[in-house]
């Protein structure tokens, strides 16, 4: 995949469909920390909420894809945050995922100054 056409931005409504057509696939869902989306209502609300946490859609071609996303912890916690992402099935074992993480963490610790540490949590059934 050219590196170039890999994008990061904020969810609009017109990636609705876009969106249901991978958060509604449980292959991709299943080891994230959202439920399967089943209906466009439920995409369109997903997107209304996607500034908090810090989210953004990976995409191709300006495509909505995936997503990466950033949980800033608090109190104790404040200096660390988790991030998270999921990508379209027809997608996986391109080396996309890996690209997007990496232009997320230099937004991520732009608009979380007090973050030193980033850290995510594996799948132990994605080899990758």
């Amino acid at each position: 995949m050219d590196s170039s056409r890999i994008t990061l931005r904020p969810y609009r409504s017109t990636d609705v469909d876009d969106l249901l057509s991978w958060a509604s696939d449980d292959r991709v869902t299943r080891s994230i920390h959202f439920s399967t989306l089943i209906s466009k209502d439920e995409a369109l609300s997903f997107i209304d909420k996607s500034s908090i946490p810090w989210r953004r859609s990976i995409c191709i071609d300006d495509r909505s894809v995936g997503i990466v996303v950033a949980r800033a912890g608090s109190g104790d916690d404040r200096c660390r945050a988790e991030v998270g992402y999921a990508l379209a099935f027809e997608y996986w074992g391109q080396g996309i995922t890996p690209k997007a993480v990496k232009m997320a963490i230099p937004l991520i610790l732009e608009e979380f100054p007090e973050i030193v540490r980033l850290q995510a949590n594996t799948d132990a059934m994605n080899k990758a």
